[in-house]
């Protein structure tokens, strides 16, 4: 059975100026109902990133929500947050299992299956994408589509490797049902929701898509 502790449903935090406004951005969704935030501040020194991580804990706490920091393991750990994604360019995913063993949660940026299989032994989830054109991410890998998921997924279960897997990239409304057909296991999501005119019915559609009760096994 799949971890319970990786929620189908995950957020990123998008571009912003400045650290208040991530924080800002943190309480809003987490207002809204969102039980996974990723802060992801790309631009930032290292000291500005964990300032903004011990007090995106704080707010994520608040409304029992699970936090990850994009890129830093250290921050992670010193922030106390939950856990820790890389991506394909970021350190090494073995490295990051041997320092801190269980104590992070480990999710890794993929975009083939040699991707997967190259890390499946030391993550806890997989982003897979992206899925279509993202403005969020300056250097984006080939575009998988639907497609692209199906055959990865499919060669994940010939390998008899259970991982969770989420879509990333581009991901719009109409889309979510088709993600999850495929057998996604969820989604991680950021303009989708911060283009939207009603944020909230997007989140409780996205809630309602992905369930876990489907994924007992």
């Amino acid at each position: 059975m799949y971890n319970k502790n990786i929620s189908q449903f995950q957020y990123i935090t998008p571009n912003l100026n400045h650290p208040d406004d991530f924080l800002y951005d943190i309480e809003k969704k987490c207002d809204l109902g969102v039980k996974w935030i990723q802060l992801r501040m790309k631009d930032f020194p290292k000291s500005i990133i964990l300032k903004t991580a011990f007090l995106a804990k704080v707010i994520c706490e608040k409304y029992d929500c699970t936090l990850i920091i994009n890129d830093h393991p250290e921050i992670a750990k010193k922030s106390g947050a939950a856990g820790v994604h890389v991506g394909k360019e970021d350190q090494q995913v073995l490295d990051i299992r041997e320092r801190f063993g269980s104590e992070l949660l480990i999710g890794a940026t993929a975009n083939t299956l040699e991707d997967i299989l190259a890390v499946k032994d030391q993550v806890d989830y997989i982003g897979l994408g992206p899925f279509q054109f993202t403005s969020t991410k300056k250097k984006l890998s080939p575009i998988l589509g639907l497609e692209g998921y199906q055959f990865i997924l499919e060669q994940l279960r010939f390998h008899n490797i259970d991982i969770p897997i989420i879509g990333i990239g581009g991901i719009k409304a109409n889309d979510l049902v088709d993600l999850r057909s495929c057998g996604l296991y969820g989604v991680a999501v950021s303009g989708l929701i911060n283009d939207s005119k009603e944020p909230e019915e997007i989140i409780q559609k996205i809630n309602k898509t992905f369930d876990y009760a489907d994924y007992s096994r």
